[in-house]
């Protein structure tokens, strides 16, 4: 645990402050510990912050016990964050938007140079499952990135108060995550609290088979461990970092011929240039079109995707195809074009 945060902290730059997302599971406690043994031997300050949904009776409470448990580590500051769960895409998708705007907003505070997931191999066993089932692509099955940025939404800040000033004040646009733990399997945390003498909480949602996680986790890999063999959940995280750098540099390609395809001075996309695209590359650029005209990156679809590629490939005349979020794209004149319906 400790040689793995300490690879982590070797890529951050030095004297920055760490921050560790802490709920208060054995992935995450562990992870804090050795946030708190391995950041003061490198110079750098660590803190960490966990996030109260207000989902459970006795939410706050136990808030405070992990303020309590990251603060007698070494953890400095050591804090809480309550958030309001929206609805937006299902409970497991609004209570993990909510999360991750605490964390920006917590990094932002405090200037961190990164916050630390406690996310394990078999977590990204179980990403790689949720994707196939999915019939998501490439980009899905490739799982969880170890380190990934987010830039933080400026119009959002703005319309909760938080305008330039602020943003001049804490001088961060973009907050950097980093999960250390991608290569170790969950029992390697549990075993790192019981050496530690650290009691991790149970969440009662990780035993809800009303998730579809849950199941992955209590059925569906349990089952594929028996019908062919240990080390199911190992070849699956092998086999998304593979995939990771692969979907990786189809995404370099994408994004250069999505410039090649931006004609200035004219609306739209070049069909020419459109249709002369490897089809993995140009499915890349058309979803990325879609993204940035407003249609939603969690429910624009390979499906939808595959709609606006008949209208560069099988152009028979269609009027248009309709994305979510109210978008529609089109083809006039030798441009393919994205607007509001």
């Amino acid at each position: 645990m400790r040689l793995a945060v300490r690879r982590a902290l070797a890529g951050l730059p030095p004297g920055v402050m760490t921050l560790v997302a802490c709920s208060g599971g054995a992935d995450s406690l562990a992870l804090a510990a050795a946030l708190a043994f391995e950041a003061p031997r490198s110079g750098r300050p660590a803190g960490g912050v966990t996030v109260d949904h207000g989902l459970q009776d006795g939410s706050a409470e136990r808030s405070e016990r992990v303020v309590l448990a990251m603060a007698s580590l070494g953890l400095d500051p050591a804090g809480a964050v309550a958030v309001t769960v929206g609805t937006e895409g299902g409970p497991e998708n609004a209570a993990r938007v909510a999360r991750y705007e605490a964390l920006d907003q917590a990094a932002r505070r405090l200037r961190a140079g990164a916050v630390f997931l406690g996310h394990t191999r078999d977590d990204q066993a179980e990403t790689v499952l949720l994707g196939l089932a999915r019939g998501s692509g490439a980009r899905s099955l490739a799982g969880m990135p170890s380190s990934f940025v987010r830039h933080l939404d400026r119009d959002k800040q703005a319309h909760n108060g938080q305008g330039s000033h602020e943003r001049d004040h804490y001088g961060q646009c973009e907050v950097r995550y980093e999960r250390p733990l991608l290569e170790l399997d969950r029992a390697t945390t549990r075993r790192a609290c019981e050496a530690l003498g650290l009691e991790p909480w149970d969440d009662p949602h990780n035993d809800d088979p009303s998730y579809a996680r849950v199941r992955v986790r209590r059925e569906a890999l349990p089952v594929l461990e028996r019908t062919l063999g240990p080390g199911v959940a190992e070849a699956l995280a092998r086999t998304a970092r593979l995939l990771r750098d692969d979907a990786d540099a189809l995404d370099d390609l994408a994004a250069e011929a999505l410039a090649r395809a931006c004609v200035p001075g004219e609306d739209g996309l070049s069909v020419e240039v459109l249709e002369g695209l490897n089809r993995a590359v140009r499915t890349r650029v058309l979803r990325a079109a879609a993204i940035e005209a407003g249609s939603p990156a969690g429910t624009l679809a390979a499906v939808h995707v595959d709609d606006v590629d008949r209208l560069v490939t099988g152009w028979r005349g269609q009027r248009h195809v309709d994305l979510p979020g109210g978008i529609r794209a089109y083809r006039r004149y030798g441009r393919l074009l994205f607007g509001r319906a």
